[in-house]
């Protein structure tokens, strides 16, 4: 798999990423952590509006393979 980093995306290291359009921003994960997970049975994620800390958690992703493993 080639991986790919755009510029508008901040990263962390373990395959989030946030892209900021002033003060609104959209999270989502790599495609290489969507290949690790495999498929999703369960997000969490903060509602419209809420303030999220730096580097802090916004939610939580669950998969088969991860609930397996």
């Amino acid at each position: 798999m080639q991986l790919e980093f755009p510029d508008d995306l901040k990263y962390l290291e373990t395959h989030e990423y946030v892209r900021m359009d002033g003060e609104i921003a959209t999270i989502g994960i790599s495609a290489y952590a969507i290949e690790q997970l495999g498929d999703i049975v369960f997000l969490e994620l903060p509602e419209v509006g809420d303030q999220i800390e730096k580097e802090g958690s916004c939610g939580s992703v669950e998969s088969v393979k991860a609930v397996e493993d």
